[in-house]
């Protein structure tokens, strides 16, 4: 199975992809901000993320872009609970700074795994 990358500020959303992925058995490692997120990543390349669009400091839209400069078409699933914007508005600039998959929050285990078989070339 992969190894996943889950970045999000909310630690009960890291908590709840943990377990979903974990019991599919996948790999996780998780990052509470964007920063973070770069440095597990160099240390040790997964094979797709699941990254917040609103967290403090290097926030979704720089990390996706960040994490794909040092690995060109990594899967990434950007996730959002929206803001002053719309889900939709929201995950539409992720697809546009290259997000593979989008998913609105609250995340739903199945939503989750089909997700990330797609983002992973499944069908």
């Amino acid at each position: 199975m992969a190894r996943i990358l889950v970045v999000d500020d909310a630690a009960i959303t890291r908590t709840m992809l943990r377990d979903v992925l974990e019991k599919a058995g996948h790999t996780v490692v998780e990052a509470a901000d964007g920063d973070a997120a770069l440095a597990v990543f160099r240390d040790a390349p997964a094979q797709a993320a699941f990254v917040d669009i609103f967290m403090p400091g290097k926030e979704g839209l720089a990390t996706i872009r960040e994490l794909l400069e040092l690995s060109p078409g990594l899967p990434i699933v950007a996730i959002s609970a929206g803001s002053t914007f719309t889900d939709t508005e929201t995950l539409g600039w992720a697809k546009s700074y290259g997000a593979a998959h989008t998913l609105a929050k609250p995340l739903k285990a199945a939503a989750v795994l089909d997700t990330l078989r797609q983002a992973l070339g499944g069908s």
